[in-house]
């Protein structure tokens, strides 16, 4: 039997920008779109021409900068209620943003339209069916959203089925069933879904609010129904609990239900496309998001790592690679031995499971984990601590003395100023430097004191700077961990440091990312 061909329908840059925490101008929805139309999204929506500025701005840009495999599609309502389709501003605005496809929501659940609509249901059902004609008229490809629909359905199945033969009568190309406010459970999307294929003929799509955790589920169940258009967006970003996420039915329909959607070539590039859209709308991503996160293929506890070492399928459900993510095995103390000797062999380092090396490491690793360092995160920081207790790591350089102190505080504008005394090969180097910080000027200072020794310092800088307290219960007086991430041209690492006081935890972390730097050269 041959498999139906399922389209995709982002709205990242409508839906998706509605989440709290994201603002995307005008030029990041023009990133984006470029972005998922090199993936091959069949369809973009753009936003709601005339709702704002930077919308209509972005369907202009949108044009120039063009897009070769993805239909651009224009968001927006049914016309008001008692106003002619042609002189209502929204739908004109509809029409100015001069595209192929335009998506018109209209309301199939009577308690909406009588009491934020405030019309009469007969009026709601001459909205749908003169907007959808209109648009038709003018040969442009109409996909009309049944907002609430499933709300709608369960409170008055007649009139919501009446609202989508409208729709579907005035020649819709696609009836879109939508859960807005998030709270169907799968087997009411079956339900309606099913009575809804004996009142129309039109195709179906699927679109899904995460407000029960569903969303993911419900779209596959609405696929496994019939639907041919799946709505979401890149990562699940959307109001509220957000909407459901294309990255996650993408892959499951393709992989588990063996419904192919892109290429295999296309789909190992989901990883790359969900951290890039993620950076443009500066959310970062959640490690433990399903395939694409960076914690999806992390292997911690000890069992797991030995049993993931004689065969993968023991702990994973698809090969990482398939949607360009890759394995990671986490250093702790939970991981014992088996992890150990899988790190020490991506560090090009050979001892046995059993000797006093690998035993030797452990035990340390225990030991500082139990005082809150943590090295799943930290990677250069682990493989530093096995250079040395392994006598391989060099001593670049020895510190003397550190203070820091800051000025201003609480009145005007605040100052760091940190001194630096180390030695290198004998010789003493004494800095000071500001900062915007104490953390900023520590830095600064430390570079400074080693720049004539180790002139490589010049290529790195800090990238990142994270602050956990480890036992909160101890109020200001708890430890806290500190991450510390640098760049130079060709990667990036992360380091840890642990202290009750944070300037000291921020050190320990300095130190290693330099140490860090210099051992690898």
């Amino acid at each position: 039997m041959k498999s139906k061909r399922i389209l995709f329908y982002d709205t990242t840059l409508r839906d998706g920008s509605q989440a709290e925490g994201i603002s995307l101008s005008s030029h990041d929805k023009v990133l984006i779109a470029k972005r998922l139309d090199q993936f091959g999204i069949h369809y973009i929506e753009g936003g709601w021409p005339g709702s704002n500025p930077k919308d209509m701005e972005f369907f202009k840009m949108i044009k120039k900068a063009g897009v070769r495999r993805s239909k651009i599609a224009a968001f927006g309502s049914t016309r008001r209620a008692h106003t002619k389709v042609k002189e209502d501003p929204q739908v004109k605005a509809l029409l100015e943003a001069g595209t192929k496809v335009v998506t018109v929501f209209g309301k199939s659940w009577d308690f909406h339209v009588t009491e934020v609509f405030k019309t009469a249901l007969k009026e709601n059902l001459l909205m749908i069916y003169e907007t959808v004609a209109y648009l038709k008229d003018r040969k442009i490809e109409v996909i009309y959203d049944a907002e609430h629909f499933f709300d709608g359905f369960k409170a008055n199945p007649e009139y919501a089925l009446k609202a989508l033969q409208q729709a579907a009568k005035a020649g819709a190309n696609n009836l879109t069933l939508c859960d807005t406010n998030g709270g169907t459970l799968p087997h009411e999307v079956r339900h309606a879904i099913l009575k809804v294929k004996r009142t129309v003929k039109t195709p179906l799509g699927i679109h899904c609010h995460n407000d029960s955790d569903l969303a993911v589920a419900n779209s596959i169940q609405a696929v496994g129904e019939g639907c041919v258009l799946v709505q979401g967006t890149v990562n699940g970003y959307g109001e509220r609990c957000g909407n459901a996420n294309l990255i996650s039915i993408i892959s499951d329909l393709q992989l588990k239900m063996k419904i192919p959607c892109f290429p295999p070539k296309k789909m190992k590039e989901l990883t790359s496309l969900s951290h890039y859209v993620a950076e443009i709308c500066n959310m970062p991503l959640a490690n433990n998001q399903p395939f694409t996160g960076r914690s999806a293929f992390a292997h911690k506890g000890g069992v797991h790592i030995n049993a993931m070492v004689k065969n993968a399928k023991t702990y994973e459900h698809v090969e990482p690679k398939v949607v360009g993510n890759y394995r990671r095995y986490l250093v702790s103390e939970l991981g014992g031995k088996t992890n150990i000797m899988i790190k020490a062999k991506e560090l090009e380092l050979h001892f046995q499971k059993d000797s006093p090396e690998s035993k030797k490491i452990l035990t340390e690793i225990q030991r500082l984990e139990h005082e809150g360092y943590q090295f799943e995160a930290a990677e250069a920081s682990f493989e530093l601590l096995v250079q040395r207790l392994l006598g391989k790591l060099k001593p670049f350089f020895k510190t003397e003395s550190v203070s820091v102190r800051t000025e201003r505080i609480g009145g005007g504008e605040p100052r760091s100023i940190a001194d630096v005394k180390l030695s290198v090969g004998g010789m003493e180097h004494f800095e000071s430097a500001e900062g915007d910080g104490p953390v900023n000027a520590l830095d600064s200072a430390l570079r400074k004191a080693l720049q004539k020794s180790y002139p490589v310092i010049h290529e790195i800088h800090l990238t990142d700077y994270k602050v956990r307290v480890v036992n909160s219960e101890a109020g200001t007086a708890a430890k806290v961990r500190v991450f510390i991430e640098f760049q130079d041209k060709e990667k990036t690492w992360t380091t840890v440091g642990v202290h009750e006081n944070i300037i000291e935890a921020s050190w320990k972390a300095l130190v290693e990312a330099i140490e860090y730097k210099l051992h690898k050269g």
